[in-house]
């Protein structure tokens, strides 16, 4: 199965997701792989991209694999990192963000609806 979500393991990754998103919104994931939580907040956002295809552009961060890139996201994006977390953006901007236990199908889709226009 082709899975949606595209990788950020570079800085370069990550600055070409944050320039596309003045165009497009875009959806961060950040896993660990090492946490339980984590899996169950990736099978969320695996059930919500089963249901539906999002009007954003998805990305995951492995954080084991990319640390500098998740470090920056907290250092440019303004938000505490955690993992789980999920973050929409819009130009550069956090819209919404999502931790732990509230990484669920149903919070990305109600975030998604109310902030990006498309909907």
């Amino acid at each position: 199965m082709h899975h949606p979500l595209a990788e950020l393991a570079t800085m370069a990754d990550l600055d070409a997701a944050l320039a596309g998103s003045v165009f497009r919104p875009i959806l961060i994931f950040k896993h660990s792989a090492t946490c339980g939580t984590s899996a169950m907040a990736h099978e969320e956002v695996d059930d919500l991209l089963a249901d539906s295809t999002p009007p954003v552009d998805l990305f995951m961060v492995r954080i084991q694999g990319a640390r500098d890139v998740s470090r920056a996201i907290t250092d440019r994006l303004g938000i505490r990192h955690e993992s789980p977390q999920v973050l929409l953006v819009s130009g550069g901007r956090v819209l919404w963000h999502a931790s732990h236990f509230r990484v669920t199908a149903r919070s990305i889709a109600a975030a998604l609806t109310q902030h990006v226009p498309e909907l």
